[in-house]
């Protein structure tokens, strides 16, 4: 049975992702597996209590039906960050009705993420 799960994204720019994953949004780098006497062409990131594999390639097939979440302190600023470093803004942030605010980007490659918080204090239900 499995044990354990993780996404990696293919990547023709392992510099771009990292300044996007890493740098922007505050992954950590766990593992870095490079060419010889190269960049690499594998990491992984830590994300909060997860995992992120980032692989390079040539050329990686176009994003499909992938979403990544990730859950941060600020909606609005993480947003904002990432389209200063290179993400398209496909939905503003915005407050749910089951008490999250949320916004959607894509990163550089077109990978979807949406960027998620509780809202404090949550809606009441009627």
């Amino acid at each position: 049975m499995i044990e354990s799960a993780f996404p990696i994204l293919e990547v023709s720019d392992m510099a771009v992702a990292l300044t996007f994953y890493r740098d922007t949004l505050g992954g950590v780098l766990t593992y870095s597996f490079p060419l010889e006497g190269g960049d690499p062409v594998y990491v992984s990131l830590a994300v909060g209590s997860s995992s992120l594999g980032i692989g390079f390639s040539e050329a990686p097939p176009p994003p499909g039906n992938v979403l990544l979440w990730f859950y941060v302190d600020d909606v609005d600023r993480v947003t904002a960050e990432a389209a200063a470093a290179g993400a398209s803004v496909l939905e503003q942030p915005v407050d749910q009705a089951w008490g999250e605010r949320t916004s959607l980007v894509a990163d550089p490659f077109g990978t979807r993420i949406r960027l998620g918080a509780a809202i404090a204090p949550p809606p009441t239900e009627e």
